[in-house]
């Protein structure tokens, strides 16, 4: 039997939720999971939605929530892993961006006088 509109935006609502609570609201981590969910909602089809998978994958989320044990770590480690895969490090809103000071500009001069 194929799902409802109903239970897939039920579904998704329910990830959504337990994974911002399993990544505790953190900016990187939560907008890795938003796009990875909206990129497998939007591109899977309904035959591959499966009840159980999801039921298991919100009770992974909440045990993840509850402590910072082994499903924790797992979920750190598997966003930590997204958001290097996505290319946010490329984002200059996440880099330590170096701005030159006065001590940079009078090196730059000191380099061209050795030239």
């Amino acid at each position: 039997m194929s799902p409802t509109d109903r239970d897939i935006v039920r579904a998704y609502r329910h990830l959504y939720t337990w994974g911002l609570r399993a990544v505790q609201f953190s900016k990187p981590a939560r907008y890795t999971l938003r796009d990875r969910l909206r990129r497998s909602f939007r591109t899977s089809d309904r035959a591959s939605f499966d009840q159980r998978r999801i039921d298991n994958t919100v009770e992974f989320l909440r045990g993840a929530t509850r402590e910072k044990g082994l499903e924790h770590r797992i979920v750190k480690s598997l966003f930590h892993t997204w958001w290097v895969e996505d290319g946010w490090k490329r984002n200059e809103r996440y880099l330590n961006v170096w701005k030159p000071g006065r001590w940079a500009i009078s090196l730059s001069a000191r380099k061209k006088s050795l030239d």
